[in-house]
Order: C-alpha cells, then sequence, then structure tokens
C-alpha cells in the first residue's frame, strides 16, 4: 500500500550542470547530487516516481549521427529511438545512483526503469506546427542544410538557429498498468523519460513511433494524474519560481493559487521556453484535483516538502 506518492520530474538540464562540461563524468557527477535528494524524499517516507527529461542528451545524439552519417555503413537514428535511447542511458544513470545513495541511507528497495511508449493523437495540431527545438545551435548555413534534409528549422530567440518538431499533447502512457504494479510492490520506479516515446495508433490498430518529441513536464503531470499522487514535483534550475526574472525588481513567489498562476500566464511573466511548460504542467495536476505541486531546484527539495521554500501551486 501506498502512504504518499509523489512524481518527481528532473530536467535533462538539471544533468547538464555546466553546458561547458557536458562528459558523461559531468553528468554522473550531476545525477548523483540530485539522487542524494531523491533519496532524502524516500527516506522521509515517501513513495516516489521519478520522470526526467532529455534535450541536451537528444541533441548530442543527433549531432553524432550527423558526423556518422558521413562514413559509409553507418545509419541515421529515429527520433523515437532517440528518445528510447534516453531513457535506457538516463535510467540506468538515476538507477544506479538512486540505489547508492538509499542504501547509504539503510534503505533497501529495488529501483527499475519503465521504457514507456505514451499516446498521442495523429491529428493533433501540433504536427502542422512544430515549435519544439532539439538539438544544437546551427549557424543559418548549416540550418538551411539541414532543412534541405528534410528538417524543419527556425531562429532560436537569437542564439542561432534550431531544428524544430511537433510536440504533441500526451494522452496516456502505454504502460500505466506495469508503472502500478511496480509501485504497489514498493519499487522505485524511473518512468516516462524524455517525456515518452511518442506512439500513435495506425489504421490497422498497431502502435508505431512518429516523429515528434512530448514535453516531459506535461507528460509527466499526466503521470501524476493518473497515478493520483499526493504531490507533483518539478525540479528545475531555480529555487523559487519568479515574476521579472533576472530583474531589479524580480519578485519570488512562495506560493500561487490556480487563479493567481493563470493570471500571470496571462500577463505573459513566464518563458515559453523555460517557466511556463513547468507552470502550465503543474497547474493542470492541480486543476484536475491534485492537491498540490512543487517547482523548487534539487538541493531543496527537502525543504520545499516541509514548506520552507519552493514554489506551491495550491487550488485555491
Amino acid at each position: 500500500m501506498v502512504d504518499k506518492l509523489a512524481v518527481v520530474a528532473i530536467g535533462g538540464n538539471s544533468l547538464i550542470q555546466d553546458p561547458k562540461r557536458p562528459e558523461v563524468a559531468q553528468q554522473w557527477e550531476a545525477v548523483r547530487e540530485t539522487c542524494t535528494h531523491i533519496a532524502g524524499m524516500i527516506a522521509e517516507g515517501w513513495s516516489v516516481v521519478v520522470t526526467h527529461g532529455n534535450g541536451p542528451q537528444v541533441g548530442y545524439i543527433l549531432r553524432r549521427a550527423e558526423i556518422a552519417a558521413k562514413h559509409e555503413g553507418l545509419h541515421e537514428v529515429p527520433l523515437d529511438l532517440v528518445v528510447a535511447d534516453t531513457q535506457g542511458s538516463i535510467g540506468y544513470m538515476l538507477q544506479q545512483s538512486l540505489d547508492n545513495a538509499i542504501r547509504r541511507m539503510g534503505i533497501n528497495r529495488t529501483i527499475l526503469t519503465v521504457v514507456c511508449q505514451v499516446l498521442v493523437d495523429p491529428q493533433d495540431p501540433a504536427f502542422e506546427h512544430p515549435t519544439k527545438p532539439i538539438g544544437g545551435f546551427m549557424i543559418e548555413d548549416e540550418a538551411r542544410r539541414a532543412e534541405a534534409d528534410g528538417w524543419q528549422v527556425m531562429e532560436d530567440a537569437g542564439r542561432g538557429w534550431r531544428r524544430v518538431v511537433a510536440s504533441p499533447q500526451p494522452l496516456a502512457f502505454q504502460e500505466i498498468n506495469a508503472i502500478k504494479a511496480l509501485m504497489l510492490s514498493n519499487y522505485v520506479v524511473i518512468a516516462g523519460g524524455g517525456g515518452g516515446i511518442p506512439v500513435v495508433r495506425d489504421e490497422q490498430g498497431n502502435l508505431c513511433g512518429t516523429f515528434a518529441v512530448i514535453d516531459k513536464d506535461r507528460a509527466s503531470s499526466l503521470l501524476a494524474q493518473t497515478l493520483r499522487a499526493d504531490l507533483f514535483v518539478i525540479s528545475t534550475g531555480v529555487e523559487k519560481v519568479s515574476l521579472n526574472f533576472n530583474k531589479p525588481d524580480q519578485i519570488d513567489l512562495d506560493q500561487l493559487t490556480l487563479a493567481e498562476a493563470q493570471r500571470y500566464i496571462d500577463e505573459g511573466h513566464f518563458g515559453k521556453g523555460s517557466m511556463l511548460p513547468k507552470i502550465e504542467a503543474a497547474c493542470a495536476f492541480v486543476r484536475m484535483g491534485g492537491p498540490q505541486a512543487v517547482i523548487t531546484d534539487p538541493p531543496n527539495l527537502a525543504r520545499a516538502l516541509r514548506g520552507e521554500t519552493g514554489t506551491r501551486i495550491i487550488p485555491g
């Protein structure tokens, strides 16, 4: 029996703390630090399901594929397989690091990663208007070559050009029954990595991958709703959500009602590529009956659970 359940979503960028040092050894350091904080939640009696982002890691795999494509006999990697690859690799790192962290606390639990397919609607309007940036930045000449190879590209906030793909709404986790069964058997589950592998049903009813990526925060919110979690935690790069972020009049927010959050969204306070999807995901969880959601950074997870920091989203 699960007493209190938290779904904890950690960002792919939080696993690479220094963009100038993205090597695997540094990724291990970041994963171990994050898992120490999640282990603290488990020690305090929480059952935990962990989700994670994969944005930078997807970019590295695509870059390697581009380099490899210049050599005869090496093939490109479809996007759905790239997401599956990162679910396995990041899941392995989280499994090992979290196992070590809880054992140091005298806790013996099995950690398991579930490779998740997430159903999307093939008629989702997102397929007509790809907007989700993936991969690294390019100069315009490189972007035009990528466009000639069949990619859609866009200029990204003055930082360069990037490939963009569709980001449809997640509808259902195909492996949800397995996730529930593992939870009830006292496993710590890692699921929905990178938002899940986007799949559709074809005319014969068969599942097949589709060329898209699912927003990690949206998928994590859906998972938290489906599991009827007591708490949805989004772990990101800041201790609290702020208004006027990085400006002299920055205001840190301790708590938001759904109505307050919607007003700030309408006023354009949250960046589309940064805090907005997190606020929207947190609000979706609470709007569908979730008791509360919390947004904070990994070192402050335990303090946020005690109400000492972080930004809490509540019904009203």
